[in-house]
């Protein structure tokens, strides 16, 4: 083993008591996206933890949700930079049941213990490593911390895609899957609303030539829905609908909430094409429809450059013991936000656990320790690697 691991591993594990305390005060912070004084409590926290290292801090204040963190390591002007990313926020609002802290000899139990206050945990204890070595000057380096990402990212955005730009690479922070997943790819999502109107009247009334709109929009779900499996990846979710005012009125207006999901570009425009001409074919047939966009998180194409970065970190995995495999995830984070700035993004570097967006989440207590030491190794390689021309090629 060489001297950089030994010392590395000897101070993390050093570390693993005051890991763990650190977690405990932030999950036990409910820290709901729309719980602006929790989240804000827990950025507070951070920029506490974050004191000791030589990091330029700056909160941004926000009106509706909880403030934003940026900490940056001092570089000259205009050099391309590591962007470090992770959310604040949880799924669970300030009421919910699910609160508290608990532990075993294996485990540690909270609301956002891995989504993502775990992954906020490696990626400090990991830049307070490479401080105390003495290589934390060496990485001109951002980590950017937001509070809205369970909603996906609607002030913070902008924030990503200026960071991303100035970045010749980014790791973000969600959690690592039971076999040592790191993301390289993760689908899109697109949300749209339909809209059916009809013609009101009484039903009891109104039986030859009835207009109604909740069965305009049944006849479209059913065609909607038929497009599963039918593009490789894309899947198709009709997840709200409603409509009608009364049992014995017919319904003027119906909507339907559509959750759309995609690993490629191409999927998204199978999609639009099919949706289009159902549209024409049905407003031809005399029904009165219309669609509106309500959010779209582009897709994390899995890049050879992507793929260049997860060959480094595997490397690292391989010296610590530990097993990392590459992984296309289906659910969206901001690393889809800084793929969109064309920047090379990997994701799944946080500790290791299960059962996230419920009340049976876990964090695996090793992968605390092992995480850590994993992305400190990697983003010093990673870099090194940049900088020598040899990560990325052509």
């Amino acid at each position: 083993m060489d001297a950089l691991l030994t010392n590395l591993t000897v101070y993390l594990k050093d570390q693993e008591k005051a890991m763990r305390d650190a977690l405990r005060v932030l999950v036990l912070i409910q820290s709901g996206t729309h719980n602006k004084a929790g989240v804000d409590r827990v950025c507070h926290e951070i920029y506490g933890l974050l004191e000791s290292l030589p990091l330029i801090r700056r909160i941004i204040p926000q009106a509706s949700y909880g403030d934003i963190l940026i900490a940056s390591v001092p570089a000259d002007e205009g050099k391309r930079r590591i962007l470090l990313a992770g959310h604040m926020d949880t799924i669970f609002p300030e009421d919910s049941p699910f609160c508290g802290w608990r532990e075993d000899d294996q485990h540690l139990y909270g609301p956002g213990v891995i989504d993502m206050k775990g992954g906020l945990v490696v990626g400090i204890f990991a830049l307070r490593a490479l401080f105390t070595l003495g290589l934390l000057k060496d990485l001109p380096l951002t980590l950017l911390l937001n509070s809205e990402e369970e909603i996906g990212s609607p002030v913070s955005r902008p924030l990503f895609a200026a960071e991303a730009g100035r970045s010749a690479m980014a790791f973000v922070l969600e959690c690592g899957g039971r076999q040592g997943q790191i993301v390289t790819g993760r689908k899109g999502r697109m949300g749209l609303k339909l809209i059916a109107r009809g013609q009101a009247g009484h039903a009891a009334k109104v039986v030859d030539g009835k207009k109604s709109a909740i069965l305009d929009l049944a006849h479209v779900i059913i065609e909607l829905e038929g497009l599963n499996g039918r593009f490789p990846g894309v899947s198709v979710n009709i997840g709200q609908t409603a409509g009608g005012i009364v049992p014995n009125s017919v319904p003027e207006e119906a909507w339907a909430a559509i959750d759309v999901r995609s690993p490629s570009v191409q999927g998204f425009d199978f999609f639009h094409s099919r949706l289009d001409e159902l549209m024409k074919r049905r407003q031809a047939e005399g029904m009165d429809l219309r669609v509106e966009a309500v959010g779209q998180v582009p897709v994390m194409e899995a890049t050879e450059k992507n793929k260049a970065i997860f060959t480094v970190i595997a490397g690292e995995a391989r010296r610590l013991g530990i097993p990392v495999v590459e992984q296309f995830r289906a659910g969206a984070s901001d690393a889809n936000i800084i793929a969109e700035a064309g920047t090379p993004v990997v994701d799944g570097l946080g500790p290791i656990g299960e059962h996230d967006h419920s009340d049976r989440e876990y964090l695996i207590t090793e992968s605390l320790y092992t995480r850590s030491a994993l992305l400190a190794l990697s983003l010093l390689a990673a870099w090194r690697r940049y900088e020598t021309g040899d990560l990325f090629h052509g």
